[in-house]
C-alpha cells in the first residue's frame, strides 16, 4: 500500500533544534530536525495520551561514575536527545521512539524526508 505525502512545512521553516507539530486526522504528528536528521513521531504518549512531543527536547541524563566506582555527580550527554512528555515526564529516545526506562513502551515513528525545498511525513 502506497503511503501519502503529508506536507509538513518549507525545509527552511524546520531549521535545526526545530520542531512542528501537524494535524494528521484526529491525532497529530510532532517532526524535528536534529543534527540535520529528520525524525517524525505521533504525539500521543504510551503512558496517559499525554502530548509527548509538545514536552522538551533535552539531552540524556548520565550518573559521572568515577574508576573507583564512586559518584561524580551527573553530566547532559548531547550524543542522546531525549522527549520528555509534558504531562508526566516519560522519556522517549528521539533516534528510535522507545521510551528510556522500559522499552516495550514507544511512540508510533513516521517516515519523513525532504523533497525539493519541502518536509513531508510519509502516512
Amino acid at each position: 500500500m502506497a503511503k501519502t505525502e503529508l506536507m509538513v512545512c518549507k525545509s527552511g521553516e524546520l531549521k535545526d533544534g526545530d520542531r512542528k507539530i501537524i494535524p494528521n486526522g484526529k491525532s497529530e504528528i510532532g517532526v524535528y530536525r536534529v543534527k540535520g536528521k529528520l525524525y517524525a513521531y505521533q504525539n500521543l504518549c504510551g503512558h496517559q495520551g499525554g502530548p509527548a512531543c509538545e514536552g522538551l527536547l533535552m539531552a540524556k541524563v548520565e550518573e559521572v561514575i568515577a574508576p573507583d566506582k564512586t559518584y561524580q555527580g551527573m553530566r547532559f550527554n548531547h550524543n542522546e536527545m531525549h522527549i520528555v512528555c509534558p504531562w508526566h515526564g516519560w522519556e522517549y529516545d528521539l533516534e528510535t521512539g522507545h521510551m528510556v526506562a522500559d522499552r516495550k513502551f514507544r511512540l508510533r515513528k513516521y517516515d519523513v524526508v525532504e523533497k525539493g525545498d519541502a518536509v513531508y511525513v510519509l502516512v
